[in-house]
């Protein structure tokens, strides 16, 4: 209800009615006069309510006379009456009905009160009342009113002070409320100044308006109070206090600046009175120094007042807050001494009040800026903003010394040097947050909300003394100062730089060709506008001006906090002052402040050196750290640390475990945020993060994943990390957040990301510095990290893969066997991501990226490392199956990968790049250029010759078979593709002038390749390993035989040449000189077997393989090759290399080559006649109509390629039509081919056959049998070539080699395989081959021309060599052979063969052949049977003693057979005297024959004894029907010879050694008898035709008697010795035998048979009888006759 409404009026009406109705009441006895003017007073009121309509007007209006009863009521000064009258004038105050002088006369009546000492609070509340209701009171009134107040300030009663105090100060504001008000009320209305006179700075009062001039008078008065001067307006004033008078300058500073600003009076006033005045009363605390001794200064110094002196600290923070702009160099020097009263040196309170003012100042940004400006980056001006930091980081430093007391030395000494101090709290671990360094402990309270300054010192009114500071109070208020100085500077800024940024972008988006340029103006409005450039100038200046303060403090914080809370705060300040600097390009303090960072994250004294080379060294950086030992834990405050971790350091000494702290851990993550949030602004300083970070990284053990994320992973060597579980919670985190840190590289411009890869590499340098020469598991932070790096930029890797991948290869060959695994890991990532990412222009447009992505995968090749190159092949591999049908141009590189294998690289490398060749040969040959095969064929190669792993040799061959099937099968379109690009070639070739060089170079492009195919196959059949010789060698082959029409007819002079043959040369010279040594058996388990347990003869096999193969090129391509040009010279050297291998020392690699010849002797000339080469062709189904077009591309023209039919048929029957015209040139051309072969036949027949002339115990070699068969065997097919021309000479020169073959020995140990067992009569192959060659000769001589038969008697003479064989083996050289017989098997013998059968067989032959050729003229020139016969006489005469009975049986058949034919002819030459010599030869065979000296074997039985005497028998036979009947034809010495033996032949002579039953047997009584009888038939001969035959008559006679004669006498003189004993049968019968013949006298015979008569066997008795009965006839005389004339 509002106090003019009717009804408020009408109870003001009733209520002062009952007030003066009381009033007269209390009145009536003591005071008439009161209780009168009570009473007139009411009649008044109601005749003023009766007479007006605005009742409060009027009141008003008579407000005097109203009041006047009342005021006498309080002149009583009765207390009921003075109460009950104050509260009716305050009724009427409140409802404004009071006028001016009513309100002098009630001021006047409460002074008097207050004089009185009476209601000194109702007078307080009567003064409000009237002040604050209305306006009324001004001037000396309201001053007088002020005065009342100030006095009842100071009464003794405390309540009374209170109020009073609060009244004045209520008062105060009203009358600077009257002022606003006031201005409010007049605001837009300009008033002229009047002028001014003087030149003074001051306007007189008479100026001010009303209000303006009270609260003028006010302000002034209370200047001159504070200041103890008299007041000029507040008259009356008794006493005043300066706190007081402080208190309320304050709030009126702090509650009306816009008066001060608005009014220049006002300013005049802060100026001249306000600031003198505070300076002033700031001295005593200037001089002052605690503890300074008194006696040092003459005058004693005033001692700080606290209360006055934090009163001053108030009214400098509202000055400095609200008049700045006025009194800046006021300013300037309050806020000098506000960072003096921070001095270590001053009371506590005082500090504590200081530091109170300066968060004040801290949690204005805008106000700081102003500093800067104005002092800051004034010249000559005190740099006001960096003192304040500094200041408060020296504060805050100088409460971590513990004071020695009265020391001030030691006092102002910097902090490093204070030791751990005698104070603090014991170290017992406390849950409150505190700060804790060197022993001194300093708890930390919660002081103020983050971003205001709520002081507790500068509100402590009340007190007088100063209150003692709480420990840690003055430490808590500074770091909240810090740390709002740091938010606010950094928020402002940042957010003015966003401003400016948005500005820029839009400008950009406007007139993008334009440079934004900042506009002045543009800043925030409520700043002081100066241009953005500026605004530049004044942060950096800023940042500059605090940014050491602030370290040098937060650093020491950082270190000494306790409590994450601070912790995290402390960090949040670096981080954002980091990130600022970045922001404003200050690189050093960036550094500084990033440094901090990284050196909280480690272990304390933890020794890294980028860190500490890189601390600037801070005149305010009290502290340091320094590398100490890492095991003692710092004296700092780390003891109060719970340590969540324990782990290796990364360095180069070995050092003991250091431990991490939850601090460090934290800090780490600051570290992160603030590389993640902030890494565009890192710079140079990505290096100090990085490498914190990798250090932190190896403490906790995390180590790199796929990909380079780091996950957990143990430590390998050294005590293990430890961690505990609130450490193991936070790695997965912290891991996830240092990839998410390099994820974000993305967003990095390019500087910034080559800022990120350099610190990265130099990072990864360092790692691998620490790596060299030790074992240590290396930090692969750096690689990991350069891997994720890359793989998040691969829309730009072009920018960063050189450094990126140059560094990557550095680290590929570290020793360090872990550090290069990761370099390869990463490097092979990279590639694969490269290559697999969606490039934009595709990778198969950009030729040149694809290039550069995979050229470190080829660089790989030269590190030398296998593990590295195994990563490399992995990737191949890899990349292979994911892109390989992409490669195109970079099939190059990636098979140069494959290729670069080396031999000392390891079997699991190998294989792996050889898995990618074969996926290369399998599935990619179709889709990469054509120029690439020839790489992929020598890739391949080079896996054939490398040594490590046999089966991958084997299995590259197999590969080098399916790449040529695969050149076949696409034959056309390679050779389009390469004859494109040798077009091309050439003329870029030409253009340079130069010539075009590839290998092969005059055959075609397609050729080439298969030569380059050819070529690499033949590098393989000279592989050391056998096995690999063997599949190359056959490889090479088939693909020749099967491919080879494929070439064009030059390629072939090339295939010949420069492979066949350069092959054959490469393996005859490494077979000649391989190693005899034996090679133990193969690894494991692997038995070799002893054919070739040695390098010699494992190249044996080779040589026989290539000889055989290159013999079947030139037998199945004979046609093809004729017309090369060459071909003769090509057939020499087939011969040469055949030759050379038939006499080599090894009888495998010597047969075979025989086994070659063969081969290549069995050709069939081919077709002379042409009419033939178009029947063949027709017979091949070719019209003969192609033929004219094919015949005439000449050897010039090479033939045009295709795969037609009739092409393929020029290619086999070349020959034919592209041969010279028929005729003599080829016949002669193809004879000189067969004599060519016949001299090597030759030249190896008697090298090989020669037999050794040295001493044989050192054997060098001896042909083998199966060698000398083939060899021997090659002659008759030979034969047929040569025979037209085959002359005695070439006789004689084959047969020394049928000699020396047949004579060579075997070694015992073949000889089971190749000799019959001795009793069975077969000839040896070889023997055989022997025969089959002379058989051959002997019959072409006989179809043969005559001239030819002269060389009968050389095979005669030949063949009985062999003859004699089986009597005398033949010798070679010098060499001990065994008898077959008595070779042990067992040992390395020679043995001589089993010469009979041959030597038989040769006998037959020669029989055989006499049979024919007995007559030929040559043969009875040549004296052929007497050779023959003297031949037979070696096995007659030695009969029993050959090696073999059949050969003396078959040497008698035989000897008959050849005489009965020979000997007519003998008889028919007889007086040509060609037999003269022959007839002795035959006497003395038939006597050696059939008188042997060799006796017959015990064991013989009687029925073969029999059957040889049958033979003997027969001899004689012979002799009695072929010659001695035909005497007169054959010389007489020769016939008188033969009667000896005869007679010799019947007389048997008796061995003693046989059983009677034997005798008869033994005696050879039937050859004994047939030669008597033969003698006597020739005696007695009746037929006597010619004196030849009468002379032999008589000679057989002669000796008959003679014979008889001796046969008697022998028989009577054994009877004598031999007694009773029975004699032999055959001695009788031979008498009696004797006695039978009565034709002839035989006188002489007489007196032995009368020596007989005593005999006592009964048949001699016969005998004598019937012999002596005829003597008879000899008893009469002789009758004289003559016959023949002859007495």
């Amino acid at each position: 209800m509002s106090t003019s409404s009717p009804e408020a009026v009408k109870k003001l009406l009733e209520n002062m009615q009952t007030d003066l109705r009381s009033l007269s009441m209390e009145c009536k006895k003591k005071f008439p006069p009161v209780k009168e003017a009570a009473e007139s007073g009411i009649v008044k009121i109601k005749t003023i309510a009766a007479r007006n309509t605005d009742i409060l007007a009027a009141l008003k209006e008579n407000s005097s006379e109203v009041v006047q009863p009342f005021l006498m009521g309080c002149g009583t000064k009765e207390p009921k009456i003075t109460q009950l009258c104050l509260a009716a004038i305050q009724r009427l105050m409140s409802h404004e009905v009071v006028s001016e002088a009513a309100a002098g006369n009630i001021i006047n009546m409460l002074w008097q009160l207050m004089e009185n000492g009476l209601e000194e609070l109702k007078l307080l509340q009567t003064v409000l009342v009237l002040l604050t209701t209305n306006t009324v009171v001004h001037d000396e009134v309201l001053s007088k009113a002020i005065v009342l107040c100030f006095r009842l300030h100071f009464t003794k009663d405390n309540i009374t002070n209170n109020t009073a105090a609060a009244t004045v100060r209520q008062v105060v504001t009203v009358v600077f409320e009257r002022m606003v008000a006031e201005d409010e009320r007049f605001k837009g209305i300009v008033e002229q100044p009047p002028p001014v006179q003087g030149n003074t700075n001051r306007r007189s009062v008479s100026t001010l308006r009303p209000s303006a001039k009270d609260a003028y008078m006010l302000f002034q008065d209370l200047c001159q109070l504070v200041n103890a001067d008299a007041p000029y307006w507040l008259v009356g004033m008794t006493e005043m206090t300066r706190t007081f008078g402080l208190e309320l300058l304050e709030s009126v500073l702090n509650d009306f600046p816009g008066v001060f600003l608005q009014h220049q009076e006002f300013s005049f006033l802060l100026k001249e009175r306000v600031c003198p005045l505070v300076i002033k009363l700031f001295s005593p605390n200037i001089k002052f120094r605690q503890g300074s001794s008194s006696a040092a200064s003459p005058a004693p110094v005033e001692k700080p007042y606290f209360p006055i002196c934090m009163r001053l600290l108030r009214v400098v923070s509202v000055l400095i807050k609200h008049f700045y702009s006025l009194l800046v160099t006021e300013c300037e020097i309050f806020l000098s001494l506000l960072v003096k009263f921070l001095d270590g040196e001053k009371p506590q309170w005082l500090r504590a009040v200081a530091v109170e003012s300066v968060h004040r100042l801290c949690v204005q940004p805008h106000l700081l800026r102003s500093f800067c400006q104005s002092y800051d980056m004034k010249q000559h001006s005190t740099k006001v903003f960096r003192d304040i930091v500094n200041a408060l980081g020296s504060f805050i430093q100088s409460l971590f010394i513990v004071p020695n007391a009265g020391n001030a030395a030691a006092v102002s000494a910097p902090a490093a040097q204070g030791g751990p101090g005698t104070g603090g709290v014991s170290g017992t671990l406390t849950t409150q947050a505190a700060f804790e360094y060197r022993g001194t402990w300093i708890p930390l309270m919660t002081v103020s909300v983050q971003g205001s300054a709520k002081a507790t010192y500068l509100e402590m009114l009340d007190k007088v003394e100063p209150p003692s500071i709480p420990e840690g109070y003055a430490m808590s208020v500074a770091f909240s100062a810090l740390l709002d100085l740091v938010r606010g500077i950094t928020s402002m800024i940042e957010r003015e730089l966003a401003t400016e940024e948005e500005a820029a972008a839009e400008f950009r988006e406007a007139h993008p060709d334009q440079e934004w340029k900042p506009q002045p103006g543009e800043s925030d409005q409520r700043e002081i506008c100066f241009s953005v450039s500026g605004a530049h100038l004044v942060w950096e200046e800023m940042v500059s001006a605090c940014w050491c303060g602030l370290l040098a403090a937060l650093s020491l914080l950082l270190d000494a906090s306790t409590d994450e809370t601070a912790t995290e705060n402390i960090l949040k300040a670096e981080l954002t002052m980091a990130s600022l600097c970045g922001r404003l390009g200050l690189v050093t303090p960036r550094d500084a402040f990033i440094t901090a960072i990284c050196k909280a994250s480690l272990p304390p004294h933890y020794a890294l050196t980028v860190l500490s080379s890189n601390t600037a060294n801070l005149s305010s950086k009290a502290y340091s750290i320094q590398g100490q030992s890492v095991q003692i834990i710092s004296p700092s405050s780390e003891s109060h640390q719970q340590v969540v971790a324990v782990g290796q350091p990364l360095t180069a000494q070995p050092q003991g475990t250091v431990v991490l702290t939850a601090k460090n851990i934290q800090c780490m993550r600051t570290l992160l945020n603030l590389a993640h949030c902030h890494g565009a602004v890192l710079g140079t300083s990505w290096q100090l993060v990085l490498a914190t970070l990798q250090h932190l990284v190896w403490i906790l053990g995390l180590k790199p994943g796929v990909g380079g994320a780091l996950k957990p992973g143990r430590a390998v060597e050294g005590p293990s990390t430890v961690l505990t579980t609130a450490v193991m919670t936070d790695l997965p985190v912290i891991s996830n957040i240092l990839s998410r840190l390099f994820e974000s590289s993305q967003y990095l411009d390019d500087v910034s990301l080559h800022h990120l890869i350099n610190a990265l590499c130099s990072l990864s340098l360092e790692a691998m510095e620490m790596a060299y020469g030790n074992n240590k598991e290396p930090s692969l932070f750096a690689v990991a990290k350069l891997l994720e790096t890359g793989l998040v930029n691969m829309d730009r890797i072009e920018i960063l893969w050189r450094p990126l991948t140059g560094h990557l290869l550095e680290v590929c060959q570290h020793p360090n066997s872990r550090m290069r695994e990761w370099g390869a890991e990463a490097l092979t990532a990279l590639i694969k991501a490269g290559l697999a990412y969606k490039h934009d222009p595709p990778l198969a447009q950009n030729q040149r990226l694809q290039l550069l992505l995979l050229n470190p995968l080829k660089e790989l090749s030269n590190v030398l490392h296998a593990d590295i190159r195994q990563k490399q092949l992995e990737c191949v591999l890899q990349i292979l199956q994911s892109q390989g049908d992409g490669l195109g141009p970079g099939w190059p590189l990636v098979l140069g990968v494959i290729g670069a294998i080396r031999n000392d690289q390891g079997e699991s490398l190998i294989r792996t790049a050889f898995q990618c060749l074969q996926l290369v040969v399998t599935d990619f040959l179709p889709t990469m250029p054509c120029t690439c095969l020839q790489i992929v064929v020598d890739v391949a190669g080079s896996f054939g010759l490398q040594n490590q792993e046999l089966n991958i040799s084997l299995t590259s061959i197999g590969l080098l078979w399916n790449i040529s099937d695969y050149f076949f099968q696409r034959g056309e379109a390679i050779t389009q593709e390469l004859e494109r690009e040798e077009e091309a070639l050439q003329k870029q070739a030409q253009e340079r002038g130069e010539t075009l060089n590839r290998p092969f170079h005059p055959a075609p492009p397609f050729d080439c390749l298969w030569l380059c195919l050819y070529a690499k196959l033949g590098e393989l059949c000279v592989d050391p390993r056998p096995a690999v010789r063997k599949s190359a060698g056959q490889t090479l082959f088939s693909t020749i035989a099967a491919h080879g029409t494929l070439l064009q007819q030059p390629t072939w002079h090339i295939v010949v040449w420069k492979v066949l043959f350069q092959l054959l040369d490469c393996v005859r010279t490494s077979s000649t000189t391989a190693d005899k040594e034996k090679i133990e058996s193969g690894g494991g388990n692997i038995l070799i077997h002893h054919s070739r347990d040695t390098a010699e003869k494992q190249w044996a096999e080779t040589w026989v393989l290539t000889l055989a193969g290159v013999a079947r090129i030139f037998n199945t391509r004979r046609y093809l090759l004729q017309q090369l040009g060459d071909f003769f010279e090509a057939w020499e050297v087939l011969l040469n290399h055949i030759q050379s291998a038939a006499l080599s020392k090894n009888n495998e690699v010597s047969l075979a080559a025989l086994k070659s010849f063969q081969e290549i002797l069995q050709i069939v000339t081919p077709v002379k006649d042409s009419d033939k080469a178009g029947d063949a062709l027709a017979a091949m189904g070719v019209p003969p109509v192609l033929i004219d077009p094919l015949s005439a591309s000449g050897p010039g023209r090479p033939l045009v390629r295709s795969d037609s039919l009739v092409e393929r048929l020029t290619r086999y029957n070349g020959a034919e039509l592209q041969a010279p015209p028929p005729g003599e040139e080829s016949a002669l051309e193809d004879s000189a081919l067969w004599w060519s072969a016949w001299n090597t036949w030759y030249r190896t027949g008697t090298d090989s056959t020669r037999p050794p002339s040295g001493p044989t115990e050192k054997l060098s070699f001896i042909p083998s049998q199966p060698f000398l068969t083939a060899l021997i065997q090659i002659f008759p097919a030979l034969y047929q070539h040569i025979k037209a021309n085959f002359s005695m000479e070439d006789l004689k020169k084959l047969g020394v080699i049928l000699h020396g073959a047949v004579s060579v020995p075997i070694s015992s140990d073949a000889s089971p395989f190749i000799l019959p067992s001795y009793t069975e009569a077969v000839l040896t192959s070889l023997q055989e081959a022997v025969l089959t060659a002379l058989d051959v000769l002997q019959k072409a001589i006989c179809v043969g021309p005559e001239n030819l038969q002269v060389m009968y008697p050389a095979i005669f003479e030949q063949l009985l060599l062999f003859v004699e064989f089986s009597c005398k083996p033949p010798q070679y050289g010098r060499m001990e052979t065994k008898h077959v017989a008595n070779a042990k098997y067992n040992q390395a013998e020679w043995v001589a063969l089993n010469y009979v059968p041959f030597a038989e067989r040769s006998l037959e032959v020669v029989v055989d052949l006499y049979h024919k050729t007995a007559c030929h003229k040559a043969v009875i020139n040549e004296k052929v049977l007497q050779n023959i016969i003297k031949t037979l006489r070696m096995p007659l005469g030695l009969k029993y003693a050959c090696p073999s009975e059949s050969t003396w049986k078959l040497a008698v058949s035989s000897l008959l057979k050849v005489l009965s034919i020979g000997l007519p002819v003998a008889r028919q030459h007889a007086s040509s005297g060609k037999f003269d010599t022959m007839w002795p030869e035959l006497a003395n065979a038939f006597e050696d024959f059939l008188f042997t000296k060799s006796t017959p074997p015990d064991n013989l039985s009687i029925q073969e004894f029999q059957k040889n005497e049958a033979i003997d028998v027969e001899v004689v036979q012979l002799i009695s029907t072929e010659i001695l009947p035909f005497a007169n034809f054959i010389p007489k010495d020769f016939v008188g010879q033969i009667m000896t033996m005869l007679n010799k032949g019947s007389i048997h002579s008796q061995s003693p050694s046989f059983t009677e039953a034997e005798i008869d047997v033994r005696m050879r009584e039937e050859f004994s008898k047939v030669c008597f009888e033969t003698l006597l038939q020739f005696s007695f001969s009746n037929k006597v035709s010619t004196p030849q035959e009468g002379y032999i008559s008589r000679m057989a006679l002669s000796v008959l008697l003679k014979r008889s004669q001796d046969v008697l006498r022998r028989y009577v003189e054994d009877e004598r010795l031999s007694g009773r004993c029975p004699l032999p049968r055959y001695n009788p019968l031979c008498v009696i035998s004797t006695m039978k013949p009565r034709t002839t006298p035989v006188i002489a015979l007489y007196p032995t048979l009368v020596e007989c008569i005593t005999c006592s066997s009964s048949e001699v008795s016969s005998a004598l009888k019937e012999a002596l009965g005829p003597f008879k006839d000899f008893m009469q005389p002789p009758v004289s006759k003559v016959q023949n004339g002859e007495s």
